[in-house]
């Protein structure tokens, strides 16, 4: 009887071990609101399919991490998996935390409903020691916008400043998250640098540096989302500690802070209606138009150039010139379009232009013109149009081939008057025949009878192919630009070591291998926008992510410390994400 007892409770002991246990367990059950709430969902074996609550009314703020702990103890073996949350309450009163579910050995297990009294704000108490309240308490990432209300079009500027105490310090940060600009059109601006500055902030002096400045043109009406900007920085903070016999601080305490730029909106007003002209093409800013010709006289079979150029500040890449009415008796060729334009925080200024060549084929007066061309400009709410100058073409006729012919009549009665003058001359002569074998069909005659024909027509070819290359304007930049990315490849090379040269030369060699490859100016595209167009050519997405992570440590890397090792990694990653990338090009 003892020995089926004994058996018993060591079966109910093996059973009660080997029991599956997956509870909810809370910091506190009472807090204010705006405290912050820790919640573990904690298991004794491994499982899978984790689910968590809702957390309705609740933020998740943190979350989730995961630990696993295992221990064998006296031949007992403990195993433990938790699943960490931080939550914020979003409304005041009892708040359940609803059931999480995890299962086990092909059974379903779920933790029980945990019931939350969230207060009124309490005062939490602060350490002014504390590195994290300190760290918290002393740097700031601000997001300044240049214009809360623009009309559509108009440009808005981004400014990112991190403003940090001038008693502590930051060894360097990431972005965790990145501003996206969704409907604006945008554009970043180089940064040369990131140049400590004075400032005030909150009324108290600071040291801050601009890590971004972005140019915005805002493509629909309405309230428009900024999204933030997100930073996790190193921060170095005193102690506090100090020597005890001479009284000097000791030491300093790294922490992480994770800062982020608020989410911003701008409400764009659309242009007004009434009032808008008929050729109101979407040009937004203040401009001038002028219309000129190189030649206003000239003979029939010639040609000239019409130049159409729009100058001024304004989104001047998101509109079109006006298309010229031509008088249908001149031909006119397809435009060519060239941009001389700067960026810069008020905007983008500079000009357009497009040039028409034009050939005359008949004589006669021709005229141009007025053309008109209209824009929105924001500073006084209304539109305007500039109308150009009316230009007359003159053609005359070709007097070379009246010459020609005048010419060739005289002749015909010169030739005329001495076949009658001689007409009453007897004439006789013997001819004898020539030897043709002399000159003709010999090896002599062959060469210079062939040689013409086949040197004129390699003339012509060279002379076609030599000007193709030089009108062939973006090919050129393309071989410039490759021979500048070799160049300055090179050059980083030669400087691994001196980190502010190599990381200026590794640079300026990723961009100009961007010109060449995507006949591009990378200075005036984003990070989003390089992303884009290399999909485009049907490059692997890990090679993209590799050559923007490589851009992006040589902005941050000349303000870091490194050593040439890291140095000669990142040169080694340079040079085979290109012989990567140069392979997937389509």
């Amino acid at each position: 009887m003892k020995l089926k007892l004994l058996f018993l409770l060591f079966f109910t002991i093996n059973l009660l071990s080997g029991q599956v246990e997956f509870v909810a367990k809370v910091s506190k059950k009472t807090l204010g609101i705006n405290e912050r709430l820790q919640i573990d969902f904690s298991m004794n074996e491994d499982g899978d399919n984790f689910t968590p609550p809702s957390f309705e009314n609740f933020k998740i703020i943190g979350g989730p991490s995961q630990s696993i702990s295992s221990s064998w103890i006296n031949g007992k073996s403990t195993y433990s998996k938790t699943y960490t949350y931080f939550l914020a309450p979003e409304k005041r009163g009892k708040i359940n935390v609803g059931q999480a579910s995890i299962e086990v050995k092909g059974v379903i297990y779920k933790t029980s409903t945990v019931e939350i009294n969230v207060t009124a704000a309490v005062d939490v108490p602060k350490d002014p020691n504390d590195p994290k309240y300190i760290a918290k308490e002393s740097i700031h990432l601000i997001a300044e916008v240049s214009k809360s209300n623009p009309y559509l079009n108009e440009a808005v500027s981004v400014v990112y400043k991190l403003y940090v105490s001038e008693n502590i310090g930051v060894s360097g940060w990431e972005e965790t998250s990145k501003p996206s600009y969704n409907d604006f059109w945008s554009q970043n601006i180089d940064v040369k640098g990131l140049e400590v500055k004075k400032g005030k902030f909150k009324g108290e002096n600071y040291n801050y540096v601009v890590l971004k400045k972005t140019l915005l043109y805002p493509q629909k009406t309405g309230k428009l989302l900024i999204k933030p900007l997100t930073l996790k920085v190193n921060v170095e903070v005193p102690s506090k500690r100090r020597d005890r016999f001479f009284g000097s601080i000791m030491s300093m305490n790294s922490v992480n802070r994770t800062v982020t730029a608020g989410k911003r909106t701008i409400n764009v007003k659309a242009l007004p209606s009434e009032g808008i002209p008929d050729d109101f093409s979407g040009a937004v800013g203040d401009f001038s138009f002028n219309v000129m010709t190189t030649k206003k006289d000239l003979n029939a079979s010639e040609g000239f150039n019409l130049e159409m150029k729009v100058n001024g500040n304004g989104n001047l890449k998101l509109f079109e010139i006006p298309k010229p009415e031509i008088p249908p008796s001149l031909e006119v060729y397809d435009p060519e379009r060239s941009e001389k334009i700067r960026t810069s925080l008020s905007g983008t200024k500079g000009s357009i232009i497009d040039n028409y060549t034009i050939i005359a084929n008949e004589s006669g007066k021709y005229p141009i013109g007025p053309f008109n061309f209209s824009f929105f400009d924001p500073k006084s709410g209304s539109y305007k149009t500039i109308q150009s100058e009316k230009i007359v073409i003159s053609v005359k006729s070709n007097s070379q081939s009246k010459q020609f012919t005048k010419e060739s009549s005289n002749n015909d009665l010169l030739n005329k008057s001495k076949e009658l003058e001689f007409s009453n001359i007897k004439t006789s002569t013997s001819l004898n025949p020539i030897n043709k074998s002399f000159f003709f069909n010999n090896k002599f005659f062959w060469i210079i009878f062939l040689t013409p024909l086949t040197i004129i027509p390699c003339v012509v070819l060279l002379t076609k192919r030599s000007i193709r290359k030089k009108l062939d304007v973006e090919g050129n930049k393309a071989k410039e630009n490759k021979r500048l990315s070799k160049k300055f490849l090179s050059d980083a090379r030669k400087n691994i070591g001196n980190k502010e040269l190599f990381y200026i030369a590794l640079e300026r060699a990723l961009h100009n291998y961007l010109k060449a490859k995507l006949k591009i100016e990378t200075s005036e595209l984003s990070k989003e926008k390089i992303n884009i167009l290399l999909l485009n050519k049907s490059i692997d997405s890990s090679n993209i992510n590799s050559f923007l992570s490589l851009l992006e440590t040589c902005e941050l890397a000349r303000y870091t410390p490194l050593v040439s090792t890291e140095m000669k990694r990142d040169y080694e990653s340079a040079s085979k994400i290109i012989s990567q990338i140069n392979k997937q090009v389509i």
